[in-house]
């Protein structure tokens, strides 16, 4: 550390230079940021040689931003800030515009490709010239090897190449000499077991005969010369080379079309604005379905919003009686089902209901002699439901409520006790006004949660029994986050512009419901 005396009047003092380490700090400070400056313009120019231009530009201006905010003095506020904004931005704005965005497309499992990609892939597609088509063997040669080829069922070879070294990488052009005395391999052919070895090597060859006529690579023993499928236009149109039929890009359908309505495989991602929309209210065979589903989720969400408050109260009412013994047992016994984590407890019942095998039903063979068909029966597995849902969410209600009840000033029920007033008149008049008031919030988040409880419906019913007769698979007990799920990734199709549609509505939905909870809960903080 160095250090510098100085006398001023009757008195002197030390003034300290800069430590070891904030030098280094110093100096490492412009050419650290210069290096993260480049790995970032690298970064960026990869994505946009990629061909995602939109997201470069993104990634550009969020660098951009940071670097900006870190290194300049105009920037100093935003330090503290940035990273939160940058999250926000990326984790939350971003995946929701770029859902939104797919809700607008036709992208599924046919559609997967841009429309320029799709035009590249069948352009690159070739046949085989079959009456030039040629067997090949290969030999080794030393630490090479060495190509024969000859036409099918003739023992004389026509070709033979040089010495090869057989190494997978970029295209190797090889010129290939008609066989004289002593220029073919002394060796035998290889096995075919070799031939899969060099499989990978052998694919990259591009054999040239003397007339220049190209040999490509056709299977494990055949080169021969290729022509192309298709030919393109500089309006995008194509051109079959095998009938000269012409197809054009239908951008309404996502495939390229010809005129007598044949379509060529794969099909392209394309913009079709809101017919996702317009199909979930006019479509009468996926309507049915998507109505129903979404009553379902409502009527879902509140009947477990409803009967784990009004369990879960009762349960905190009778464990706050001071009088009641054990109530500590009670209250352990009463919360076991929240600490058991939730997916085994929805995979027990599911064994529990089993209808040949589960305790209940045996239960009631023996008391009533029925069998309920909890999994096929369509009312009966949304009770299934509602009563595991409720068996899951009322320790959640009791808790809440237990605390509440501590807020409550003993007072009012010495008064009510003086009054007369019975219990039940003590619950309606006292303790039910002052603990619905803080706890409604609470409920509005419980029922948002449950419009989107997706674990409990793919592990207990998986959306079935199903609907019969549907476009789209859409199960009775489905609700709108699992049908979602199936319609994306499970049912054949995986419609994901239309998941992505009905995604963004769920959204907006649960947005509701939460400025819905923000002015319940400042209505009960006056």
């Amino acid at each position: 550390m160095n250090a510098t005396s100085s006398t001023l009047g009757q008195g002197s003092y030390t003034t300290l230079g800069p430590s070891l380490g904030e030098r280094l700090s110093r100096a490492l400070h412009w050419p650290a940021a210069v290096a993260l400056m480049l790995g970032a313009l690298y970064l960026v120019f990869a994505i946009y040689t990629a061909g995602q231009a939109a997201w470069a530009s993104g990634l550009l201006v969020l660098f951009t931003a940071g670097f900006y905010v870190y290194l300049s003095r105009g920037g100093f506020a935003w330090r503290y800030l940035f990273p939160g904004v940058a999250g926000m931005l990326v984790f939350i704005a971003f995946p929701l515009v770029y859902t939104a965005q797919i809700g607008f497309t036709n992208y599924s499992s046919t559609h997967l490709l841009s429309e320029s990609r799709v035009r590249d892939y069948l352009l690159e597609q070739r046949d085989a010239v079959e009456d030039q088509v040629l067997a090949y063997s290969l030999h080794a040669n030393g630490p090479e090897y060495r190509l024969v080829l000859r036409a099918e069922g003739e023992p004389t070879p026509r070709w033979v190449s040089p010495p090869l070294a057989l190494r997978a990488g970029a295209p190797l052009r090889v010129d290939l000499t008609a066989p004289a005395p002593g220029n073919l391999p002394a060796d035998g052919a290889l096995p075919l077991a070799e031939l899969i070895k060099h499989r990978e090597a052998l694919a990259k060859l591009v054999l040239v005969l003397p007339d220049q006529t190209t040999l490509h690579y056709l299977g494990l023993r055949e080169f021969g010369p290729v022509k192309p499928q298709w030919t393109g236009h500089s309006d995008g149109k194509l051109t079959r080379m095998a009938d000269g039929v012409v197809f054009t890009p239908n951008r309404d359908t996502g495939f390229f079309q010809s005129d007598a309505g044949e379509t060529l495989q794969p099909g392209f991602k394309a913009f079709i604005g809101v017919g996702n929309y317009t199909r979930m209210l006019f479509d009468a065979e996926f309507r049915g379905p998507f109505l129903s589903i979404s009553w379902w989720t409502v009527v879902f969400s509140a009947l477990t919003v409803a009967f784990a408050t009004a369990i879960g109260m009762l349960f905190a009412v009778m464990l706050n009686w001071e009088g009641m013994r054990f109530r500590t047992t009670y209250r352990t016994l009463l919360f076991l089902p929240y600490a058991v984590p939730g997916f085994i407890s929805i995979l027990v019942f599911k064994g529990l209901f089993n209808q040949n095998f589960g305790e209940i039903n045996a239960i009631l063979d023996a008391l009533f002699g029925v069998k309920p068909a909890w999994f096929a029966d369509p009312l009966l597995a949304k009770t299934m439901l509602l009563i595991v849902n409720v068996w899951l969410g009322y320790p959640y209600i009791m808790i809440l409520c237990s605390g509440l009840l501590k807020a409550i000033p003993a007072d009012l029920y010495e008064a009510s006790a003086l009054a007369g007033a019975s219990p039940a008149t003590n619950f309606l008049k006292i303790t039910a006004p002052l603990i619905i008031k803080p706890l409604a919030p609470l409920l509005v988040s419980a029922f948002a949660f449950n419009f989107n409880n997706f674990v409990l419906i793919a592990l207990l019913t998986d959306g079935r029994p199903d609907f019969l007769s549907t476009k789209l698979p859409a199960g009775q007990t489905d609700i709108l986050v699992s049908y979602t799920y199936r319609i994306a990734f499970r049912d054949s199709g995986s419609d994901f512009g239309l998941a992505a549609a009905i995604s963004t509505l769920i959204f907006f939905l649960v947005a509701a419901l939460s400025l819905i909870n923000l002015r319940l809960s400042a209505k009960a903080q006056k």
